[in-house]
């Protein structure tokens, strides 16, 4: 009497594949939704800043138009300005609260600077700078 694979070995429960259909779905929707947020969040940041330009006045001052962008709902920005000298160390920087659009600031550094970089700025609840 020879049995065949499915009499000797029992086959999965009927209802193990919608399970597994249903759990693979509902976990491919909140990955998805987190997707989404995350894309959301962070091309929506509370508060941006670029480099406009920048004029070294001195050995030991250099003033720097910064453009920033501010949501309307955004609170406790901060912004900050690095004078660099040429061997690409920091030599001055400024940390200040910025307005919505350019915003002129004096930086003194502590030998001459030949560049200026603006790392970015934060505001509460964006700890990135941007």
């Amino acid at each position: 009497m020879e049995q065949t694979v499915a009499e000797r070995y029992a086959g999965p429960p009927a209802w193990r594949r919608p399970v597994t259909i249903v759990a693979v779905v509902a976990l491919a929707l909140v990955g998805l939704t987190w997707l989404g947020w995350a894309a959301y969040k962070e091309s929506t940041p509370k508060v941006e800043s670029q480099l406009v330009t920048f004029t070294v006045d001195g050995e030991h001052v250099v003033r720097a138009d910064v453009a920033v962008r501010l949501s309307s709902g955004a609170t406790g920005a901060s912004c900050t300005v690095e004078a660099v000298a040429e061997d690409h160390s920091v030599v001055g920087e400024l940390h200040f609260r910025p307005v919505n659009g350019t915003n002129r600031v004096t930086v003194r550094t502590e030998r001459q600077a030949t560049s200026v970089d603006v790392p970015g700025c934060i505001a509460d609840g964006q700890n990135r700078p941007r």
